[in-house]
């Protein structure tokens, strides 16, 4: 039976989730707390440390009504902003997800509005996205798939200015065993390839090349593998064409309890405090 296509920020998930994912040296601390109350509603609470000395963090509070497809989620951050997520799957039409979010800001009064609307079928994946405070404006994708080849576009709409804002297009093929994306953004100014490669159980391998017509003419290029050690730890690395080199590692030291560790160095500035490091803690009840 067809599945649904990936959607259309998706269809170059599989490397771009192997370059970026899981590199904890982005931020200098990062702690996650989740866990589960006996009426089913889940919490998250999460703290970052940035490199530059800030602090920020984020209480959330989720209920699941899976019979009805019905989801809330209330989160309060540290930049005292409250955000208010309803979603309805499955109700309004098969394969469709509706989505109201809303946040405010205390201290201003600033209110903002959005709907996000998500249709998925076989061989089909659409999503529109309205800002209904700022504009309005609305940004629309999709993705056609069949046997593995996919082929996406995305526009944005500003309704009170009656233009198209911006536009992109993707195409790509996915396999479980690799997969490889050719995308153009920022209104077909910006060229990206990238691929993606499984050798086997213990070993991931990818690559993402990038260009922009409207700047110089370099080609950025970034390249990354992932062995896994055992089922509970993981070592990644990568390596980019401006001499940055990260590694990580990925532990899972005990039922629920999860640590990480990063490090990125400027191999050109060795000798010069380029370097970040950044460490990961995830707890899970």
């Amino acid at each position: 039976m067809s599945i649904p296509p990936p959607a259309f920020s998706d269809v170059a998930k599989a490397s771009n989730d192997l370059i970026n994912r899981d590199f904890y040296h982005i931020a200098a601390a990062n702690l996650e707390v989740k866990s589960k109350a006996p009426n089913g509603v889940i919490f998250n609470v999460k703290g970052k440390s940035s490199h530059e000395g800030s602090t920020t963090g984020s209480i959330e509070g989720k209920y699941v009504n899976a019979p009805s497809g019905l989801t809330v989620t209330q989160a309060w951050t540290t930049t005292n902003v409250l955000n208010t997520k309803v979603e309805l799957d499955n109700q309004i039409a098969k394969g469709m997800k509706a989505e109201v979010a809303a946040d405010f800001v205390p201290s201003s009064k600033d209110v903002g509005a959005k709907l996000n609307l998500t249709f998925k079928q076989p061989n089909f994946h659409a999503r529109a996205f309205f800002d209904l405070m700022k504009g309005p404006t609305a940004n629309i994708d999709a993705v056609l798939g069949r046997e593995g080849f996919l082929v996406g576009a995305e526009a944005g709409y500003d309704v009170q200015k009656a233009a198209i804002t911006r536009y992109a297009a993707a195409v790509g093929y996915s396999v479980p065993q690799y997969s490889a994306a050719i995308t153009a953004s920022n209104n077909l100014s910006v060229f990206s390839a990238a691929y993606y490669h499984k050798v086997n159980s213990e070993v991931e391998a990818g690559a993402k090349a990038t260009w922009d017509s409207k700047g110089s003419n370099n080609v950025g290029l970034e390249v990354a593998g992932k062995w896994r050690r055992d089922p509970t730890s993981f070592a990644k690395a990568k390596v980019n064409d401006r001499g940055i080199a990260s590694l990580a590692y990925n532990i899972l030291l005990r039922s629920g309890v999860t640590v990480g560790a990063g490090i990125s160095l400027d191999t050109q500035k060795l000798n010069e405090s380029a370097h970040k490091v950044g460490t990961h803690f995830e707890f899970n009840g």
